[in-house]
């Protein structure tokens, strides 16, 4: 294929505005179409995917890296999603090479396609190691029916019989059946610099929302590609897990948000759901007070021995109503867990079921 010189970009960065107090400035007031983009600064696109939930979309990146491409995440491994794929390649990426796909996380709406686009392009995966381990680890669980010792973990928090029965079945269609991960990575960790977008990013890599979530910051442009670790209009899931029943990624989340914020408070924020923005620091400063108002309720629920599914009931009731227990149990006991640790909390394991308390 011959290759075709980039042209020269004419789109400036955003302007940046004053920070504010009560109110984020939003750079576009609209997103492109499912499968449209947007050059959202010089050789950065902004390519929208949509998701078959009810987080419709996913928000992914194209750097322009000159004579090739870099992609940054790559949405659902579903068949509309290839197709807008193929009109992507050809059309705003101009058929060049693709050398590298670096994805922030190792959730099936950003790694959902890795195999097949790395399989497609001869392109090499950059990931951190722990989000190229975990999904792999997912999609063999979700082939393989629910062991008995993730039963006795769901029991434990007080899941009845009937209602493990959905989550089994729900378990049948887990979304993380994704495209088998190309089976070689280029790690890439905190603190290092990874050039795309012929721009120099740091890797920032937190926990809390994945375990090791990647963001990137681009100094000289104050550019941050956020990933799922800090979104314009809802809270990243922050949950625990079968896996880790004794977690705190509640701990990890808060601490990222504090991390967050030392970036300048004119940093265009390049979240991967909703509109990009500016108000980095009060957004950090409303993540924190959402998680301290559920950590207020959650503690005031504890005016007796509950279990996880009597709280996820009190902290989630319209969630637990429209059948979305194990999501809500899943945030409920990351904030249980944060409060036993901070000592305002106390956990009983010694019944059957685990209890807490208030302290």
């Amino acid at each position: 294929m011959a290759q075709t010189k980039p042209a020269k970009s004419t789109t400036p960065i955003p302007e940046a505005v004053p920070r504010v107090t009560d109110t984020l400035h939003y750079v576009h007031e609209m997103p492109p179409e499912a499968g449209g983009t947007i050059e959202i600064a010089p050789h950065l696109i902004w390519l929208r995917l949509p998701l078959p939930f009810v987080l419709n979309h996913v928000n992914c990146w194209l750097a322009d890296d000159g004579k090739t491409w870099s992609i940054i995440d790559t949405g659902a491994d579903r068949p509309d999603t290839r197709e807008h794929w193929e009109k992507t390649l050809a059309g705003p990426m101009g058929g060049r090479p693709v050398d590298r796909l670096i994805c922030t996380h190792g959730h099936p709406d950003h790694i959902g396609l890795a195999g097949w686009l790395c399989d497609k392009l001869d392109a090499r995966l950059h990931m951190t190691l722990a989000e190229w381990l975990a999904p792999q680890l997912w999609r063999e669980q979700g082939m393989k029916p629910m062991r008995d010792v993730e039963k006795l973990a769901f029991k434990r928090s007080g899941v009845s019989d009937k209602a493990l029965g959905i989550m089994m079945q729900a378990r049948e269609a887990a979304p993380f059946r994704n495209h088998p991960l190309p089976m070689s990575v280029k790690r890439i960790r905190d603190g290092e610099t990874i050039r795309f977008a012929r721009r120099d990013w740091t890797v920032l890599v937190n926990g809390g929302h994945a375990e090791e979530h990647a963001s990137f910051y681009c100094a000289a442009d104050k550019i941050l590609i956020a990933g799922d670790q800090i979104l314009s209009k809802i809270s990243p899931v922050v949950g625990v897990y079968t896996s880790q029943p004794w977690s705190n990624p509640l701990k990890d989340y808060l601490t990222s948000l504090k991390r967050l914020a030392t970036l300048p408070a004119d940093t265009l924020v390049l979240p991967s759901h909703g509109l990009p923005f500016y108000g980095l620091h009060l957004r950090a400063q409303q993540l924190e007070q959402h998680h301290e108002k559920r950590l207020a309720q959650l503690e005031a629920l504890m005016d007796g021995p509950k279990t996880g599914v009597e709280l996820a009931k009190g902290l989630f009731a319209d969630a637990v109503a429209k059948g979305q227990l194990m999501m809500a149990l899943a945030e409920t006991l990351a904030h249980v867990n944060y409060l036993v640790e901070e000592g305002r909390a106390h956990r009983d394991e010694t019944g059957e079921m685990d209890l807490f308390t208030r302290a």
